[in-house]
């Protein structure tokens, strides 16, 4: 599969050159011939003699970035002053910070925000622990805790190299849903510390998100604090991909015009994604789906490569006891979900489906089958990536979920709230509007954070797993 130049890899090269004609014309094309991607030039400087200019392109990857160097070195009469690498710049000193929401402009302020008038809030809240949430930043503060032992597209790269995600993930729920989230990285691995941790600390927050812990460890991690804890916790990696795959699929079913209960799904990836989202589709009354792992089909019996996860897929999917490999299973299923590896499905696997055959290829950053390769026998067809239509992205869940939750005080997360953060995604996309390119809505659709977060809301009231007198005045 052939890469394209990407946002990821953008570079600022200032270039002084003679100001004469055609030497700009000369750049451009040994640019364009390199295959990049030209996406800005801005003047820095003019003069009659010279000129200064940045150039702003999109490469494939970083070797690319260097072909395209190179390229520009060998044109005579050009001076490349610097390079800048975008992704990089836009990481120095880290993506966020914490602000006061109130000015110290006096004595009065200070008294009153610390001491000695922080003395009396602090007395209410213990003699009331639900005014926690009215006077601190609990009501609106997550948690998003990894240990950095599978960051996607990375695998185990220690929780220092996973700060910057986390970063990220900050940002992102502070731009789309204005939740303060805070990034928690911990070097340790051992399940049960683990837990303790985040126990010990969640008096701060009001919800945890656990991001990019490798599986079986994912699952009992979850699974503890779910126990032990009075507040949403949440691993994305697990939850949010199924939410967003079973409202994409929501969509899709309807252009193809299939029934739930009537379709075969294969499901490649027996990790925490993949299991997750089996577990969704099953909750959304799909019933004959078939897992695969490295090794196969999971199936009732099977010795090798099991752990319990995989025992309770074999006992709950694949009823007719399929035995084989990813082709035999895809073999007359309605709908291919990977969440596994690059390049483990060929063309005549996708011929091999039912008729309208639905492909959601997710493996980031390359997935199962190249796009281009299925156009013409997959009715529909999605990734994980921003650059083809239909993008599965954990986006459009987590902000407004954890808004939902943290306006409601939620205590925990079930099944019917992960229903409805589904049902919610898809409703975005009106069926007037509806196509085999336009399942799923983009990122940047303001009206899915409301959306998702009044779904969330409504179904924590209906399970009255909401924090009673949340909003109590004194």
């Amino acid at each position: 599969m052939t890469k394209l130049p990407s946002p990821s890899y953008t570079l600022t090269i200032r270039l002084e050159f003679k100001n004469e004609p055609g030497i700009f014309l000369k750049i451009a094309k040994s640019i364009i011939n390199a295959k990049g991607e030209i996406v800005g030039i801005d003047v820095v400087r003019a003069s009659r003699a010279s000129v200064i200019k940045d150039f702003i392109i999109n490469a494939r990857d970083e070797l690319h970035e260097k072909e395209i160097l190179t390229v520009i070195e060998k044109i005579k009469g050009i001076k490349i002053i610097q390079t800048i690498d975008r992704t990089f710049q836009q990481h120095i000193g880290g993506k966020i910070e914490i602000r006061n929401k109130i000015l110290i402009r006096d004595y009065n302020d200070l008294s009153r925000l610390y001491t000695p008038g922080v003395a009396r809030v602090c007395e209410a809240i213990c003699n009331d622990k639900r005014y926690l949430y009215k006077y601190t930043i609990k009501q609106n503060t997550v948690a998003i805790v990894t240990d950095g032992s599978a960051v996607l597209g990375l695998g185990d790269i220690g929780p220092e190299a996973a700060l910057p995600v986390m970063e990220g993930k900050a940002v992102v729920f502070k731009e789309f849903a204005n939740i303060d989230a805070f990034p928690i990285c911990l070097s340790v691995r051992d399940t049960y510390i683990v837990c303790d941790v985040v126990k010990s600390i969640s008096t701060v927050f009001g919800g945890i998100n656990l991001e990019d812990i490798s599986a079986p460890r994912c699952f009992e991690i979850e699974s503890l604090l779910k126990r032990e804890l009075d507040i949403p916790v949440f691993h994305d990696d697990q939850h949010g991909t199924a939410i967003v795959v079973l409202a994409a699929l929501k969509n899709a079913l309807k252009i193809v015009k299939k029934d739930f209960d009537k379709i075969k799904v294969t499901i490649s990836g027996a990790g925490a994604a993949g299991t997750a989202t089996c577990l969704l589709l099953k909750d959304a009354g799909i019933n004959n789906i078939i897992v695969c792992d490295s090794e196969g089909i999971i199936y009732k019996g099977r010795k090798k490569n099991m752990n319990e996860i995989k025992r309770w897929l074999s006992l709950n999917t694949n009823k007719r006891m399929i035995k084989g490999g990813l082709s035999d299973a895809i073999k007359g299923s309605d709908v291919f979900i990977g969440l596994s590896a690059p390049h483990i499905l060929s063309v005549d696997d996708i011929k091999s489906m039912a008729k309208d055959p639905i492909v959601f290829a997710l493996a980031n950053p390359e997935p199962e089958i190249a796009p281009e390769d299925i156009y013409p026998y997959a009715r529909i067809v999605a990734t994980g990536r921003s650059d083809y239509p239909n993008q599965i992205n954990n986006i459009l869940c987590f902000p407004g979920l954890f808004r939902g939750l943290l306006n409601v005080g939620a205590t925990m997360i079930d099944k019917e709230i992960k229903l409805s953060a589904a049902e919610a995604i898809a409703s975005v996309v009106k069926e007037s509007e509806l196509s085999e390119e336009y399942i799923i809505p983009s990122v940047f659709n303001k009206k899915v954070v409301s959306a998702v977060a009044q779904a969330v809301e409504s179904a924590a009231y209906n399970k009255k797993i909401y924090r009673k007198g949340l909003n109590l005045w004194m």
